[in-house]
């Protein structure tokens, strides 16, 4: 019986030295760790959602400009751009 109530004493303390998950944890201004996350991918999601639509409207506008039969160095890295930064989106909202 004694080693049975000494077992949950001692379990009851190793509990309570367990450090706590870490999306329970509490930031400065009483948030949890995990909502100072969720906010700071949404503010990047949408910075770079406004960065890919200015390139896609700059590649389309360059588009317009060339011939079908011409495509710029320009108008490939802007294509390769818009593309890592759609995926980098789509990865973030995947995320949670």
């Amino acid at each position: 019986m004694k080693r049975l109530i000494l077992l949950a004493i001692l379990s009851a303390l190793l509990a309570a030295q367990q450090p706590e998950d870490a999306t329970q944890r509490r930031m400065p201004d009483g948030r949890t760790q995990a909502e100072h996350i969720l906010e700071h991918e949404y503010r990047k999601s949408r910075q770079d959602a406004a960065e890919l639509v200015k390139l896609a409207e700059a590649l389309k506008k360059e588009l317009d400009e060339n011939d079908y039969h011409v495509l710029s160095l320009n108008a490939l890295r802007k294509a390769e751009r818009i593309e890592k930064l759609a995926r980098r989106i789509k990865n973030r909202l995947k995320r949670f």
